[in-house]
């Protein structure tokens, strides 16, 4: 009997040889194979879904027998929608996977790298100095968006957005927010200090307390390396602190980058009720 993928597709399956599955992996594996492709993976159907409710053009679905009834479920609306859908063989989503639990559904979406130009007019920015980790960037992205922010730079020495951990972590809101790359840190702050936001860099201690600091006016919350912090040469107006109880030195760069994301809204709600 035919599995799921099979009866959406009419393509013999894709085994784990074939030249558009090597082509996957390289594209899941290597930033250099995303920008010379122009594309990049989105692997699991919550992601998916979440590219399909944005809109995104999305190229083709390559979807295993092991996929689940939800991830077919999301599949049968790619390919409703005009997308390809392409089986793989037995065994070859987990292979090709990312994660140590692969859903077997994956997705091929453009690449579109933003510079600069992508900062205007937004009065929140949330700026990653040398944020490394793919799980805390994408964790960033996503608490920006939910956030309200419609705009992330990821600066000197932050890992590749389209990194398939990044995006699986963003859950979907990388779609939804612009993320700047290409550019350093220093160029990042020097433009959106010069367009008159004010340059926040949180530290884990030293700052003037978060409770002291007004958000309501546009800003640029600025994070440092999971490890070193904010590099000392930044242009920074001022360094904020997160007070906290106990005995916790510090939060985790997207826990704080979440947190302070949710205070700037907070602040901009309570002024909007005045």
């Amino acid at each position: 009997m035919a599995g799921p993928a099979e009866r959406s597709t009419t393509d013999a399956p894709l085994g784990s040889r074939h030249p558009r599955v090597r082509e996957l992996r390289a594209l899941l594996r290597d930033r250099r194979s995303r920008d010379q492709a122009a594309r990049f993976v989105i692997e699991g159907h919550r992601v998916l879904s979440s590219a399909l409710d944005q809109s995104v053009a999305l190229e083709e679905c390559l979807v295993g027998p092991e996929a689940s009834h939800a991830a077919m479920a999301v599949v049968e609306r790619a390919r409703a929608s005009g997308v390809r859908v392409r089986a793989l063989g037995p065994g070859v989503a987990a292979r090709l996977g990312d994660t140590h639990t692969p859903q077997a559904v994956f997705g091929v979406a453009p690449l579109r790298r933003r510079g600069l130009e992508a900062l205007a007019a937004h009065d929140l920015v949330l700026v990653a100095d040398g944020v490394a980790d793919p799980g805390n960037a994408g964790t960033l992205v996503r608490g920006a968006a939910a956030a309200g922010a419609r705009v992330v730079a990821l600066g000197s020495g932050s890992v590749d957005v389209y990194n398939p951990k990044v995006v699986r972590a963003s859950a979907g809101a990388l779609f939804a927010v612009g993320v700047v790359e290409g550019a350093t840190s220093v160029e990042i702050l020097e433009l959106v200090g010069a367009r008159g936001l004010r340059r926040l860099g949180a530290v884990a201690s030293g700052g003037t307390p978060l409770d002291d600091v007004d958000l309501r006016d546009p800003v640029a919350i600025v994070l440092g390396h999971e490890a070193r912090g904010l590099d000392p040469e930044l242009p920074l107006d001022e360094r904020i602190t997160i007070p906290m109880a106990g005995s916790v030195e510090s939060l985790n760069v997207a826990m704080a980058g979440t947190l302070l994301c949710f205070e700037v809204a907070r602040q901009r709600r309570s002024r909007s009720r005045r």
